[in-house]
């Protein structure tokens, strides 16, 4: 049973989860640099299911990514506190020191 899972990938990936998605078969698109409404309209994040942040200087996409698409399950992956304003709108904060990638990517895919 595969079914296709859109993902996107904010900010630097030194965890590996974009990679471990892919692995895992999701179609990823990555984003960085200062991350605006528009570039994530582009990335796609209208039809994305999973919103992967791991660059909590971006936290303030999070809740612009939720006001574009309800369905958007949303993960923070980084060693950084994940700030108090963006805690009610997050599915998952997961630690890459804790948490594998490949573990991660199989438990969001499921």
């Amino acid at each position: 049973m595969s079914t296709s899972m859109d993902a996107i990938v904010a900010g630097p990936d030194d965890g590996g989860i974009a990679a471990a998605l892919e692995g895992e078969g999701v179609a990823v698109t990555r984003v960085n640099g200062v991350i605006s409404r528009p570039q994530l309209e582009d990335a796609g994040i209208l039809d994305a299911d999973l919103y992967v942040l791991t660059d909590v200087g971006q936290a303030t996409t999070i809740p612009i990514a939720c006001d574009l698409n309800d369905d958007l399950r949303t993960v923070v992956y980084t060693t950084d506190t994940i700030p108090e304003f963006v805690r009610g709108q997050l599915d998952l904060a997961l630690d890459p020191q804790l948490m594998d990638a490949t573990l991660v990517a199989e438990e969001l895919v499921d």
